[in-house]
């Protein structure tokens, strides 16, 4: 993924976490409630909503690489 230069807000992550919601495995989806429950850095705010952004359109090898990494971010805050 390419490095961004725009700080994105919690509200933004909601919303693409929403727009992604579907593709996720279930058992993810209680790690994103602990985490929008939560102020979070503009360093996590930002590398979740890239993990998210175009989830759906990657491939199953990269699907699986952000899976790994949001879990290891979700599971560490």
């Amino acid at each position: 993924m390419s490095e961004c230069k725009i700080n994105h807000s919690q509200e933004d992550v909601k919303s693409k976490y929403e727009s992604q919601t579907a593709f996720f495995p279930e058992e993810m989806k209680p790690l994103f409630d602990q985490f929008f429950a939560k102020e979070h850095t503009q360093e996590i705010l930002n590398e979740v909503f890239h993990l998210l952004k175009k989830y759906d359109l990657a491939t199953e090898e990269e699907k699986s690489e952000r899976t790994n990494r949001l879990n290891m971010v979700l599971n560490n805050l």
